[in-house]
């Protein structure tokens, strides 16, 4: 064969690499309102900077006839490319080729720049659709989740990892991107769930669509396995893209610094009043953080569940922060057991991938009641508060209102090292509030009291006047200072500012024990 037919040969593989599963599939992929495999690269990553690895790669079986039908790829688009001009490792299943279904060889790829990743010092993006483990490999299939499976977990807190669904995910297959950082699904066509609705109706009678058990929605309001919904595949692209400039290239390096024209010395005077001044008024902490942070920009994370609580990344001075809050208009902002899984999952993500932790503290504290406490509140409240106490990187709190109880302490409190807690004004700290604090303190004298209900109003002002404010905890140096509202944002950066060269450790050890 002359080099001229050698290229022309190389041009003719590549025309049907690129094809995937034939002309036919790719039309009805289209018509589900899907795109292919390629497409979707060309989407999320630069124009022109994907390179392909392993395009000619085919399926190892000779069993059930599968020996006559060995499309180029198998099924799986790997390879690297840039984001916003830095390298990123992704991987794009193709359903047109068996369904996207899982081979040994299909593994393989998936593992070949996952390991690239690791060692390079780049995110991984996994662009999940596919239809589970081919059935015809057997174990061999199983095998290769298996291999992905440890990948993630040897990746994870390394390289940042995003898993985009793009269409089915079931079975074994879900467990590749619950380990990994931040799964973005979309709305409609993307389903997780470990076994179908079918399965479902056999075992325990229950009728159930899709979209009830494991569609976009239903894993980021109700399970929390979703972190972001994508209403369109473009947008699950752009929210990938969005999320990644907030995030460093890996554990080694710091987060990407993005020059503001917002004033780094801007006050507003509109925080001065946005805490109501009965204290059982609720109030919207997302207004709070968009005044503070860079031209009022939030990437909230898990914006549909545990609501009561806020995470999310912004910037401050043109510096990535991750943000977590207490949510007052959402149960008052009480801790409950999502909002401690949730809040500690975010912290301890900051605090691998070296963004400094912003504290907004509006908390009653941790949520009473039945269901709570068997439902492990205790156990999974200390997750909150392991990752805080466990956390390294710069912690700063800002207490607009409540800090009561435990929550007070949970909460990146001086005693678990936060490096700098501020507190407005309207601050209030104890270990209970004052209505639960007078009932328990003068229980007796309100019993002999000629007008009990007039007496405990007076002794709640008092009991107010005297220990709901930051002043008391400011003493003893547990507040750092108290300052206006109106001047976090300036405040804020200058911390940023001066806790950049922070250097903490914990105590060697191989690794702790989080009460999971």
């Amino acid at each position: 064969m002359s080099n001229r037919n050698r290229i022309e040969y190389l041009h003719q593989l590549r025309e049907q690499a690129q094809l995937g599963g034939g002309e036919e599939r790719i039309r009805r992929q289209h018509q589900k309102g899907k795109y292919t495999a390629r497409e979707r690269l060309a989407l999320l990553l630069d124009k022109g900077s994907f390179r392909e690895l392993d395009p000619f790669v085919v399926h190892r079986c000779h069993d059930f006839g599968m020996e006559k039908n060995r499309p180029l790829g198998d099924g799986v688009v790997t390879g690297y490319g840039t984001i916003n001009g830095r390298l990123v490792y992704v991987f794009s299943q193709d359903f047109t080729v068996f369904g996207g279904s899982l081979s040994g060889a299909h593994a393989e790829k998936i593992c070949k720049i996952m390991d690239m990743a690791m060692k390079n010092g780049a995110p991984i993006i996994g662009l999940n659709d596919s239809g589970g483990a081919r059935i015809q490999e057997g174990v061999v299939s199983l095998g290769g989740y298996a291999e992905i499976f440890l990948r993630n977990t040897l990746a994870s807190g390394v390289v940042p990892q995003v898993s985009v669904i793009m269409g089915p995910c079931a079975g074994g297959a879900v467990y590749s991107p619950a380990i990994t950082d931040f799964i973005i699904m979309v709305q409609g066509t993307s389903h997780m769930f470990v076994t179908g609705p079918d399965v479902v109706k056999t075992v325990t009678h229950e009728e159930v669509t899709f979209d009830e058990l494991g569609g976009a929605y239903t894993h980021a309001s109700k399970s929390g396995v979703a972190h972001f919904v994508a209403d369109t595949e473009e947008d699950a692209m752009f929210l990938a893209q969005q999320l990644l400039s907030y995030l460093p290239q890996n554990n080694l390096e710091d987060p990407p610094y993005e020059p503001t024209t917002d004033d780094p010395l801007r006050q507003d005077p509109e925080l001065d009043t946005i805490v109501p001044d009965h204290p059982n008024k609720p109030y919207d902490m997302r207004e709070v953080i968009r005044r503070v942070v860079d031209d009022g920009r939030f990437l909230e994370v898990h914006r549909h569940y545990a609501q009561n609580i806020l995470v999310g990344f912004a910037r401050l001075g043109g510096r990535s922060v991750g943000v977590v809050a207490q949510q007052p208009a959402v149960l008052a902002g009480v801790l409950d057991i999502d909002a401690s899984i949730k809040g500690g999952r975010f912290v301890r993500f900051c605090d691998a991938f070296n963004i400094p932790i912003i504290t907004f503290e509006d908390v009653p504290g941790f949520l009473p009641g039945v269901a709570q406490e068997h439902g492990g509140i205790i156990r999974n409240g200390a997750k909150l508060l392991y990752a805080y106490c466990e956390a390294t990187v710069p912690k700063i709190t800002v207490i607009t209102r409540k800090a009561y109880g435990g929550a007070y302490c949970v909460m990146n409190s001086k005693h678990i090292r936060g490096d700098l807690v501020l507190a407005w004004p309207t601050a209030e700290i104890a270990v209970m509030g004052p209505e639960g604090a007078v009932n328990i303190i003068y229980r007796r004298q309100l019993a002999q009291a000629a007008d009990p209900e007039a007496e405990r109003a007076r002794l709640v002002a008092e009991y107010r006047e005297k220990f709901a404010n930051p002043y008391v905890a400011a003493s003893y140096g547990y507040v750092d200072d108290v300052i206006e509202p109106h001047e976090t944002r300036p405040r804020l950066i200058n911390a940023l500012e001066m806790l950049r060269n922070k250097r903490d450790t914990n105590p060697f050890k191989k690794h702790g024990n989080i009460p999971l």
